[in-house]
């Protein structure tokens, strides 16, 4: 039925055997049955008009609760714009954090409890390279308790320390964990001899006066005027001596030096020397080995290309 009251009709299939004026293919007149007018739509038409009905009845009831939605947001002074969602990266940088943190304080309560507690301690003191120094002597001089937590120890104190006894020349201290404090030294060895008042004095390699005493066995004996590291004669014989074979060094009695460009050598049966100066250690070394199977009394190698033995 139209807006007017007019009643309206839908074409409906003639079908060739039925009479085309039947009374239900007739329009119902206006103000009709309710009944009638449901006949005359059929159901297919009713069925689309009542669910035509119910959506622009539920669309106004969804557009009503919206509205009334809006007026109370405004009211409050909420914002209609939706939260966004955190990203994914900025949760990942979170948990990193979190981790790394939980790490650091778990770091730095291990180092507490092995730093102040006897959990990692100094239980066994383990000394290596000792010769004429002893054992006590070194440990004495680390002045390392027993039980002392590894980590209180100052490893290159302790070294200092110990290098501090003139026979010693070098000293390295390691950690050994759980339990173990590892002392290596490397002794002072001497290479010569030199007389004072107070007695023999030993020179290492490096002309370092570490030791009063009687000396080794045919250690030789040095002659300069002022021993010592920083002297060059002195430098300059122990250069010498350091070069020769040791086959030949332990045949020397007595290496003199009284300037840098005069060495010379005595062995120990008194043969004699002329080594010159230090130029060309090496090869003088070398010539001289050979030079003293040939008698002689004087071995003279300054000049290495042009030895002589007279």
């Amino acid at each position: 039925m139209t807006e007017s009251g007019e009643p309206t009709t839908e074409p409906i299939p003639a079908e060739p055997e039925e009479d085309s004026t039947a009374p239900d293919e007739q329009a119902a007149p206006a103000g009709g049955e309710q009944a009638d007018e449901d006949d005359f739509e059929g159901p297919r038409r009713r069925a689309r008009r009542e669910r035509e009905e119910r959506r622009i009845a539920q669309a106004r009831a969804v557009a009503i609760e919206d509205a009334r939605r809006e007026a109370k947001r405004k009211v409050l002074g909420a914002t209609t714009a939706a939260p966004k969602p955190v990203a994914r990266g900025a949760i990942r940088g979170l948990k990193v954090m979190i981790w790394t943190v939980v790490l650091a304080l778990a770091a730095v309560g291990l180092g507490l409890l092995l730093y102040f507690t006897p959990l990692m301690s100094a239980r066994n003191l383990v000394v290596i390279g000792t010769g004429v120094v002893t054992r006590e002597e070194i440990l004495d001089s680390a002045k390392v308790a027993p039980g002392t937590p590894l980590l209180q120890i100052d490893t290159d104190q302790v070294a200092d320390r110990i290098a501090a006894i003139r026979r010693i020349a070098s000293a390295r201290v390691q950690r050994e964990y759980p339990s173990t404090l590892r002392i290596t030294v490397v002794e002072r060895i001497p290479i010569v001899v030199k007389d004072f008042p107070d007695g023999p004095h030993l020179y290492d390699r490096d002309g370092v006066d570490f030791a009063t005493g009687p000396p080794p066995p045919a250690l030789p004996y040095l002659d300069v005027d002022n021993p010592g590291p920083g002297d060059p004669p002195t430098r300059a014989a122990l250069q010498v001596m350091t070069a020769l074979r040791p086959e030949v060094a332990g045949q020397i009695g007595r290496i003199a030096a009284p300037s840098v460009a005069s060495i010379t050598l005595t062995l120990a049966d008194g043969r004699v020397v002329v080594w010159g100066t230090t130029d060309r250690t090496q090869e003088k070394a070398d010539k001289l080995a050979a030079l003293l199977t040939q008698p002689g009394q004087t071995y003279d190698v300054s000049s290495p290309d042009l030895p002589t033995v007279k």
